[in-house]
């Protein structure tokens, strides 16, 4: 309760200073879960994704065409913009200088090493002909190396333009849609059995499950395994979320100024640790041993006023002493050869 106190005074109070490592901010009480504010804050951050092997969380900007990179090691920011218009996911593959991309309806290959400029990108393919203002929001990677990439409307508001894809190497230039239609396409985990797949659907304040089939890429089942509707003290929507080691989800909640621990096997609610932002977009765990939680949050259509109030909205935030680590993301198309662009360095054979 202390450090929620401390929060508040914070956010009414502090401004950001540029610097290294020091925190900007930090509650930290004994073996309380730490928050500190790592970056300065931009529009829209999203889709934080680890690559452990050069110890960087890449994140985008979503209205800005941004890709962003932050090196754990220096503490430092670097970004390629890949033209106007709505960024979405951004994973990695079998080339540590090679990331897949979402932008706008497109999936885009990237030749980026993180920190130096863009070397090359290529159109592997385009989603939502029927809906051209549509664009990816949020979207990972399985076991197998299919994506599992998802849409929204222009703006989210509009309703049922969305739908969530499964791409493989072999179906780009159809890939399939799992479900549809959808609002926002959001939030996504598997758990460690690769036997469940969790969802978020974007206003909805539920989490579902579904049965997955990890050898077909397949989904059934749709059951509700988490309802804030139960839980009158949660304020905002789930939005983006990560799995822990112990296959407990941890949630943004958008609008909610917090990011919530769920164990989605019982349904109950485990945590809940404040962000010094009121909308929380997304989570990931990184770091050298997997145990921080990075978390995005969003400052865009905010007030100059809010803005004032709110000084760190927008910025990436790392949460630590969470007694708990994630998990490594899995690369794109890891099993596969990429013939259409012959510097992507993809090979072995196609996935299912």
């Amino acid at each position: 309760m202390l450090c929620i106190l401390i929060l508040v005074f914070w956010v009414a109070n502090s401004t950001f200073a540029r610097g290294d490592h020091n925190p900007n901010y930090s509650c930290d009480f004994g073996d309380a879960p730490t928050v500190t504010q790592i970056t300065e804050p931009i529009d829209h951050s999203e889709t934080p994704s680890w690559d452990g092997r050069r110890d960087m969380l890449y994140y985008v900007d979503v209205h800005t065409g941004r890709v962003l990179s932050y090196n754990y090691d220096t503490g430092k920011v670097h970004s390629i913009t890949l033209g106007s218009g709505s960024i979405g996911p951004v994973v990695q593959t079998k080339n540590k200088d090679v990331l897949l991309v979402g932008f706008n309806r497109s999936i885009v290959a990237v030749e980026w090493d993180g920190k130096n400029n863009m070397s090359k990108k290529t159109v592997l393919t385009q989603v939502s002909d029927r809906f051209p203002d549509s664009h990816f929001n949020d979207g990972k990677t399985d076991k197998n190396g299919r994506l599992w990439w998802g849409t929204m409307g222009l703006t989210p508001d509009i309703q049922n333009q969305g739908a969530l894809y499964k791409i493989t190497s072999q179906n780009l230039n159809k890939p399939d849609v799992v479900i549809s239609p959808v609002n926002v396409s959001n939030g996504l985990a598997w758990n460690k059995a690769n036997d469940k797949f969790y969802y978020i659907n974007f206003p909805a304040r539920k989490i579902f499950a579904y049965d997955f089939n990890l050898e077909k890429g397949e989904i059934s089942n749709q059951k509700v395994v988490f309802d804030l509707e139960d839980h009158k003290q949660l304020s905002g929507k789930p939005d983006g979320m990560t799995i822990d080691i112990e296959d407990n989800l941890w949630i943004a909640l958008f609008g909610g100024g917090s990011v919530i621990k769920v164990n989605p096997t019982t349904g109950q609610l485990l945590n809940k640790i404040a962000i010094p932002a009121q909308y929380v977009t997304d989570t990931m765990f990184g770091g050298p041993n997997l145990d921080i939680l990075f978390v995005t949050t969003f400052k865009y259509t905010l007030t100059d006023e809010q803005k004032k109030q709110q000084p760190a909205a927008g910025a990436l935030f790392a949460v630590k002493i969470l007694k708990t680590k994630g998990r490594p993301v899995f690369e794109a198309f890891r099993k596969c050869e990429m013939r259409k662009i012959s510097w992507f360095h993809c090979n072995y054979h196609q996935i299912k």
